[in-house]
């Protein structure tokens, strides 16, 4: 008789156990699923400003824009590279290792 309680009382804790382990994970997962919706509208943001800083890289090199800053005192230093200035490398030695 006493056997028999023992091996009860040993399925009931090893039931208890895992069932205790299940609702730690259902608890997480709850978890996870109520902070789902901060972490989308966080995502949301950021691609959002992805979009706009593209945006604003695209109009800054825009060749209009850049030809009307080059024009700025600040920028008064750069200048257009003359012919004899360029080094080209023929394509059959660029291309080997």
């Amino acid at each position: 008789m006493k056997g028999l309680l023992f091996q009860i009382g040993i399925c009931l804790s090893v039931f208890g156990m895992f069932l205790y382990v299940y609702l730690e994970k259902q608890n997480e997962l709850t978890e996870l699923k109520i902070r789902l919706p901060e972490v989308e509208k966080a995502v949301r943001l950021i691609q959002e400003e992805n979009r706009r800083l593209a945006f604003e890289i695209d109009q800054f090199e825009n060749p209009a824009h850049l030809i009307e800053i080059a024009h700025y005192p600040e920028y008064g230093h750069l200048k257009h590279p003359l012919l004899k200035e360029i080094l080209t490398v023929p394509e059959a030695l660029a291309t080997t290792e």
